[in-house]
């Protein structure tokens, strides 16, 4: 069977589905493919900051998202070696034209959201992507049952594995030599905690406690991981064990976010990044196929701005693809390829040097946070609230509306 899409997402989070409500917004029709038979929901819980709360307001969902998540009102680093709190800082001072604001939000939640704000049809689940193939101006994409799809536009945001970034000639983003666990707990009573990100730093291992609403609270823990400990993110009750065995010196209170944690609730997965210097000779787009979110620039996870990242993405291809296909209506149609390559283009040189910066900076924070000898630790302590500030600072950016002249 064989059908024909003007524009076809591959993938079903963050990027995927912010992309095509934009696209909605603008009066642009996509067809979003998911290989999995529901929303994807790993990671539980993300961080969103200023410059990721004007993306959501942008495609009309973050009033929606305020409303269910506790505004954080600071960030709190601590050394898990000795208990004493080596940074804080305010998460709502105003940083020249931004007002900052910082929410841990569901990511299911998230999700459901976008979902829920496009057309029934838009999303087509249990669909997977086996192959892509040049079919004249069209690509032929090919699914796992047999169906194969034609598209005018094709945008992967098909995740740090994805199809369509290889298809283009992205290499596999690399180990960075670290694992990340991440988990949610909730207390019927309430949790108690103050609004703030609450870090612990020492002996080559990071974790925080972060509250979303009166009773969810996400936690995060990363850690090297040598070959004798890669059968530990296999097993969650190794995993939880080997945790709480390295937690340090923190409150009861920290320590039993981790201990009331139901193993369900715990997902372990390794750290991967792509080389920020691939972006400035490697192809963001080709033709007429573009990535964006994971696909685009997996990072480490220091400064929050993975989902962040994704979404401004998300606002930027809308635009400039909804400006290429607008165009199209009022010249030739033969010159419609070339004006969507040329959005996409455009797309790719607006983001290209914003997320060669976030990629870079991410990695730098990760080595002086996870660092385990004498300079790093040194740095680690002595830069505290440099580091809390730059989390400030890189969220200090506006991606602007979706608004197509």
């Amino acid at each position: 069977m064989e059908a024909v899409e003007d524009i076809v997402i591959v993938g079903a989070g963050i990027a995927g589905l912010a992309t095509s409500l934009g696209l909605h917004r603008l009066g642009i029709r996509s067809l979003v493919l998911e290989s999995a038979d529901s929303l994807r929901t790993t990671g539980f819980a993300l961080g969103m900051w200023t410059n990721a709360w004007r993306a959501l307001d942008a495609i009309g969902v973050g009033e929606i998202l305020r409303a269910k998540h506790h505004k954080l009102t600071g960030v709190v680093a601590a050394s898990a070696t000795t208990g004493i709190a080596t940074s804080q800082r305010p998460s709502t001072a105003k940083d020249s034209q931004f007002d900052h604001e910082v929410r841990c939000i569901s990511r299911k939640l998230l999700l459901e959201t976008m979902e829920n704000e496009l057309p029934r049809g838009t999303i087509r689940y249990s669909s997977k992507v086996v192959h892509i193939e040049i079919d004249g101006r069209f690509k032929c994409i090919h699914l796992a049952d047999g169906t194969v799809l034609k598209t005018k536009v094709l945008i992967g945001c098909d995740g740090v594995n994805s199809v369509v970034a290889k298809f283009i000639g992205f290499n596999k983003p690399a180990f960075v030599g670290r694992s990340a666990v991440r988990g949610i707990v909730y207390f019927e009573d309430g949790h108690g905690f103050e609004p703030k990100v609450m870090q612990f730093f020492g002996k080559g291992i990071r974790y925080g406690v972060i509250p979303m609403d009166d009773y969810g609270v996400y936690w995060f823990f990363s850690f090297s991981t040598p070959p004798q400990e890669k059968e530990i993110g296999e097993d969650p009750l190794k995993l939880k064990q080997f945790i709480l065995s390295n937690l340090g010196k923190v409150s009861d209170k920290i320590k039993e976010v981790y201990e009331r944690t139901e193993l369900n609730n715990i997902i372990c997965s390794a750290l991967r990044f792509r080389h920020p210097w691939e972006l400035l000779w490697g192809n963001i787009t080709k033709d007429n196929i573009c990535v964006a979110g994971d696909a685009f620039h997996p990072m480490t996870p220091d400064l929050a701005q993975g989902g962040g990242a994704s979404l401004e993405d998300s606002i930027v291809l809308a635009r400039n693809l909804a400006l290429a296909l607008k165009e199209n209506d009022r010249k030739q149609e033969e010159d419609e390829y070339e004006r969507i390559e040329e959005g996409l283009k455009k797309f790719a040189r607006e983001r290209k040097w914003r997320i060669f910066d976030l990629i870079s900076a991410s990695y730098v924070v990760h080595l002086v946070q996870h660092g385990d000898n004498v300079l790093t630790n040194f740095l680690r302590d002595k830069m505290a609230k440099f580091l809390a500030g730059m989390l400030m600072k890189k969220a200090c950016f506006d991606c602007g509306k979706l608004i197509v002249s």
